[in-house]
């Protein structure tokens, strides 16, 4: 029997093995898929010249696994693997996953090809030197810019035979251990300079041609998909980009050029391995307009063209440096995309990681830069006084478990707050409980101890929560849509948990919990409370 037990548990993950890994929503519940079971990707991204040799890889990787980190989004750039058309050259990111297999964790590749921050200068010298071959787009004062057009046959060709080959190696080297989870198609792609959009002959003749029946037939079938502010200045009935798109002509233009051209590239790759393939954006800044920010990128504006034109992309994914975070997430998921967030500021990573993975309920966050974050049990400087990312992956790391268990039955919420926030305070609801959450004071001076405060809670039982948090002082009560209860506080432990059980080291009461009444979160660094609460009946 044991022997047979242990046959089929071989053939189970044999077979896991064999499937890469997938993307997928639950529930509202966004999961990555790795060896058959959710995962969740505790992340961080390399900055752009961090992985460009291997022995960054023998440098970097431990010290990021010594801060908990379990992912690493790190680029491998065209011009390093061919260098030469047609040879190609694999040995920096063989040695990447290498590392990253002995330090028991992860990566996803960022396929800097045709375009990185919307320019070109991670295409090889052979591309670029030949503009005839590989055509640069041009802007409204007729200057070649040094951006490779989504238009050019040559360069989507060679782009994809390389992207194609990337994956191939990829799926001959590592489809049994799934050390790469995912890939990102290209990087922040769209249009920079005068005009908003590409002005070369070939566009301008484009642009002023038919709108492709395909696209205006697949649009006119699914208007839902359409932002509302965007839908009202379309006409169907028109025939040529500005006609049928009106005022957004040139941005609706370059989406959907660039969404073929990530097609062709995307198709290729994954007729080699079928990796989850994503792409991410480069979000507008306030008040920018077309071609100050990369035109005719994948924001949630234009997605339903990116969908027609790029049906091998999974899911789109916003790189998140602007203080509205939150609303950033939401408009990701009312587009209908799995969240992620592959990069984000740095300073307030820890609290938007906790929103990510509790009230978006996503499967993976990812800050910018993290190869420069002080290593483990290094002295916090002075410009870095909140709580460090690694501690609090530390935590989430214990709690992995607990949190997809949550996330996939609804039974987590979560909040961020900072000194900038419109209101004071902020209120979530979970199993009939109200949260209500404000920025932790000082006493009895009550001035603010940080700037910053977040919070997740996961209900694990009626009255039992586990709360991962910082910095915030939470207030309990009953939630009047559940019934006419009164709620108070029955315990409150600060702890951890060891392979999966609980273990307590400290019971809080008195002055820590505000005689009851409070769960008062550490200002400084995140902790984990579990807390018990009680109900009776009004008199």
């Amino acid at each position: 029997m044991k022997i047979a037990l242990a046959l089929a548990f071989v053939l189970f993950q044999t077979a896991h093995a064999q499937t890469p890994p997938s993307v997928r929503l639950v529930n509202g519940a966004s999961q990555l898929i790795v060896q058959g079971k959710p995962f969740l990707a505790l992340g961080g991204e390399l900055g752009n010249s961090s992985a460009g040799t291997a022995a960054q890889a023998d440098a970097i990787l431990p010290r990021l696994a010594q801060l908990h980190f379990n992912t690493v989004l790190t680029p491998v750039a065209w011009d390093e693997i061919e260098p030469t058309e047609g040879h190609f050259d694999f040995s920096i990111p063989d040695h990447w996953i290498a590392v990253a297999r002995q330090q028991h964790m992860h990566l996803v590749f960022l396929w800097f090809g045709s375009w990185k921050n919307a320019f070109s200068e991670y295409a090889p010298a052979w591309v670029l030197s030949d503009a005839k071959r590989f055509p640069r787009e041009i802007s409204a004062e007729g200057v070649p810019l040094e951006i490779l057009s989504p238009l050019g046959e040559q360069t989507a060709q060679c782009d994809s035979r390389a992207f194609a080959a990337l994956l191939r190696h990829v799926r001959d080297e590592d489809a049994a251990d799934q050390t790469v989870l995912m890939v990102q198609v290209e990087n922040e792609i769209g249009f920079l300079g005068l005009g908003g959009r590409d002005r070369s002959p070939e566009a301008n003749r484009l642009f002023a041609a038919a709108v492709p029946p395909q696209l205006v037939q697949a649009l006119n079938a699914h208007p839902e998909q359409w932002p509302r502010q965007l839908a009202a200045q379309f006409n169907f009935a028109g025939r040529t980009w500005s006609e049928v798109f009106g005022s957004s002509a040139d941005e609706m233009f370059m989406a959907w050029y660039y969404g073929l051209f990530a097609e062709q590239v995307a198709a290729a790759g994954k007729r080699e391995y079928a990796l989850p393939l994503y792409m991410n954006a480069q979000l507008p800044a306030p008040f920018e307009t077309a071609g100050e920010y990369p035109t005719g990128g994948p924001y949630p504006s234009v997605q339903a063209i990116y969908r027609v034109a790029a049906p091998s992309i999974d899911f789109y994914a916003p790189d998140i440096y602007w203080p509205d975070f939150e609303q950033w997430i939401q408009r990701y998921q009312a587009a209908g995309n799995p969240v992620f967030v592959p990069e984000a500021r740095g300073d307030v990573a820890p609290f938007n990681a906790l929103y990510t993975f509790g009230e978006a309920r996503g499967f993976g966050f990812s800050p910018f830069a993290v190869d420069s974050l002080p290593a483990a049990g290094a002295p916090i400087a002075p410009d870095q006084p909140g709580p460090r990312l690694g501690d609090e992956y530390a935590l989430l790391s214990q709690m992995s478990s607990l949190i997809l268990d949550a996330q996939q039955n609804n039974r987590v919420r979560a909040l961020v707050l900072h000194e900038t926030s419109l209101r004071p305070s902020q209120t979530v609801a979970l199993g009939g409980y109200l949260f209500r959450s404000s920025l932790a004071r000082g006493w009895p001076a009550r001035n603010l101890s940080e700037k910053d405060g977040a919070m997740m809670v996961l209900e694990t039982a009626p009255g039992e929560f586990y709360v991962l948090g910082c910095g915030l002082a939470v207030t309990i009560s009953r939630d009047p849509d559940a019934d006419d209860r009164i709620a108070g506080i029955a315990g409150v432990e600060e702890g951890s948990f060891s392979d999966g059980t609980w273990v307590t080291e400290h019971v809080l009461n008195g002055d820590q919990t505000d005689q009851g009444r409070q769960l008062l979160m550490d200002p400084h660094a995140f902790d984990v409370y579990k807390v018990r609460l009680y109900t009776y009946t009004r008199n």
